[in-house]
């Protein structure tokens, strides 16, 4: 039986995988070369001069480029919002709003009737500020958010407190690869299994079966300790963020 947390990622992050097998210098790291060299370092961006091997930004496209300028902007935006810690993970409530789609019914079942989960959602207020959140939302939900993100409009919306964006910092530090290097994409990867684990923990999904208590946020007790967690993972996070976008400023002059 797949795991829920693992079935999120794969789902989610299905193309970032296989760059954890194999470990990638960052820029500014000179590589001493060693027969037989591994075929990732042989190819482009990678240089070989002088019996080292480096990743050379004058081997940037400019697609490329303008892709990791965009990711930087969107982390620096992100950055410097101001954090909501007031969404008590209600996204995951808001996707099963009327249980038309159950998105994760045949991994785990939900632990809360439908009319429970329903009638949280319509009493609590919804907040997200995530587009791929919020995209998931049931179509009779998504009118009662406050905000209506759009992809586009991600710069404009994504705030350092939100579980979603933080574990998105996974998905943009192995799209930024292999300029940030794997030491800070694992760092991310591992980040985003323990944002994964307070998210659904707080979903209204049963996880016994994988010995997962819930934070039961359809009480008050419930919603302290998801903001209690919440903010300790958001403050791990930014350090995260910080790396990527300092990671990524070369893209500023390359």
């Amino acid at each position: 039986m797949p795991h829920p947390i693992d079935d999120f990622l794969f789902t989610y992050y299905p193309f970032s995988f296989a760059k954890l097998e194999d470990w990638y210098a960052p820029l500014g790291i000179q590589l001493e070369v060693k027969e037989p060299l591994p075929e990732r370092f042989m190819r482009s961006p990678y240089r070989m001069e002088e019996g080292v091997v480096c990743l050379d930004e004058k081997l940037l496209d400019e697609k490329e480029k303008m892709r990791l300028k965009w990711t930087r902007d969107l982390l620096v935006a992100t950055r410097d919002r101001a954090p909501n810690f007031a969404c008590h993970g209600l996204h995951e409530w808001a996707m099963v709003y009327r249980g038309q789609q159950v998105r994760h019914e045949k991994t785990t079942p939900l632990r809360l009737p439908q009319a429970e989960i329903d009638a949280l959602v319509e009493s609590r207020p919804l907040v997200c500020s995530h587009f791929d959140a919020f995209r998931f939302f049931a179509p009779e939900a998504q009118p009662m958010n406050r905000f209506q993100p759009t992809l586009d409009g991600r710069p404009d919306h994504e705030q350092p407190g939100c579980i979603h964006a933080n574990m998105d910092l996974y998905k943009w530090a192995s799209k930024a690869m292999p300029w940030i290097g794997s030491d800070l994409l694992i760092d991310c990867f591992e980040q985003s299994l323990a944002l994964r684990d307070l998210d659904m923990r707080a979903s209204p999904y049963d996880l016994s079966a994988w010995g997962r208590e819930p934070v039961k946020i359809e009480t008050a007790e419930g919603r302290r300790e998801y903001e209690i967690e919440q903010r300790a993972l958001a403050e791990k996070s930014s350090g995260l963020r910080q790396r990527l976008i300092d990671a990524l400023s070369f893209v500023e002059t390359a």
